[in-house]
């Protein structure tokens, strides 16, 4: 279903999805109130949904529909308003899977690359089992259990840790603001990110998260030397890595398993760098990117983390870094924060 106010922007989305033999159009709204009253007869796999609508607005509709009648929802946003920006990063926060940009007319030179950008990521999207949004504050988790290696597995670094190094894909926004969020101002570590996003979206997204986190938050940049309390998140289309020097670099390497930036690129990075004295968390997220990189992190004596099932909106990195064995502990998502803050006990020097 594609919920879109402007008509000529509704007719481009309608003969994109129609070029794609794998996607149906089952109805066009242009309205958040019309998505809410259709959703029901027509049942949708997946939610194309635009943000600035008139009446209800995308990021309550796409509130309305979590808690009402879960569906997959992909944002489709204009990259360069920040207004628009952070309703969008907000829609994702509320339920929303995943942002994309929105097309541009059929003879624009970057029509092609972001039609079939849409048409993925609504096929994806489809797929994913999306559950019932619970209200603010009563989000309990229902097996908050610690699933460790070994018998008690304290943190096995040996070391106290002087990085933190995170990555996410789908889901990865709502994550990490949750994550980050329970992380205080004075954290003792640099943290270095990794989200699945397109470029176009990567600047306000940093902006966004560093607006709900105590945390500086920024886009990453060449030769710098992360500074503790501060996050550090890969530019759109580069890798983020850690030089043996403690140096950020960026890199426009080929993609590592069709991502770039790529979670598995600075992870080896950090166990390179950092080895024991790095700390590295996989959460929610398709594919696989990530599980490679955190096993080297965890084989170099790091402390590592996997996002246990029941947190993760998408089971797929964390669960290839569990079979890897990459994984020191599988947490819950809310379980995260508080053995971080054990490991990097206040006072350390990053």
């Amino acid at each position: 279903m594609l919920v879109e106010d402007s008509l000529v922007v509704r007719q481009l989305l309608a003969h994109i999805v129609s070029r794609d033999p794998r996607l149906a159009l089952a109805a066009a709204v242009d309205s958040g109130e019309e998505a809410l009253r259709e959703i029901h007869r027509v049942q949708p796999d997946v939610i194309s949904m635009d943000i600035r609508l008139p009446g209800i607005d995308g990021l309550e509709t796409t509130r309305r529909i979590m808690a009402e009648r879960p569906t997959p929802i992909v944002v489709v946003a204009d990259a360069i308003e920040d207004s628009s920006l952070k309703i969008s990063m907000n829609a994702l926060r509320a339920g929303a899977l995943s942002v994309v940009e929105k097309p541009v007319g059929t003879g624009h030179r970057a029509y092609e690359a972001i039609a079939d950008q849409i048409c993925t990521q609504l096929r994806i999207m489809s797929q994913v089992p999306v559950i019932r949004r619970r209200p603010i504050g009563s989000e309990r988790l229902a097996t908050p259990r610690d699933e460790t290696r070994g018998p008690a597995a304290p943190i096995p670094a040996t070391q106290a840790p002087s990085l933190l190094a995170v990555a996410a894909s789908t889901g990865g926004p709502p994550a990490f603001a949750k994550l980050l969020g329970a992380l205080p101002a004075d954290f003792p570590l640099p943290v270095l990110l990794v989200q699945h996003m397109g470029a176009a979206f990567m600047e306000g997204f940093a902006d966004w998260l560093n607006g709900v986190v105590p945390l500086a938050v920024g886009l990453a940049r060449e030769g710098v030397r992360p500074q503790a309390g501060h996050v550090y998140v890969a530019p759109g289309d580069r890798h983020l890595a850690l030089s043996p020097g403690g140096l950020m670099t960026l890199l426009d390497e080929a993609p590592v398993g069709g991502q770039r930036p790529s979670a598995t690129v600075l992870f080896r990075s950090v166990a390179r760098s950092a080895g024991p004295r790095g700390f590295g968390v996989l959460l929610t997220g398709m594919g696989e990117d990530g599980a490679a990189g955190l096993l080297d992190m965890h084989l170099a004596g790091a402390a590592t983390i996997a996002e246990h099932e029941s947190s993760a909106v998408v089971y797929g990195m964390p669960a290839a870094a569990v079979r890897l064995k990459a994984a020191g502990s599988v947490l819950p998502l809310d379980l995260i924060a508080p053995r971080i803050l054990r490991a990097a006990q206040p006072g350390l020097s990053p």
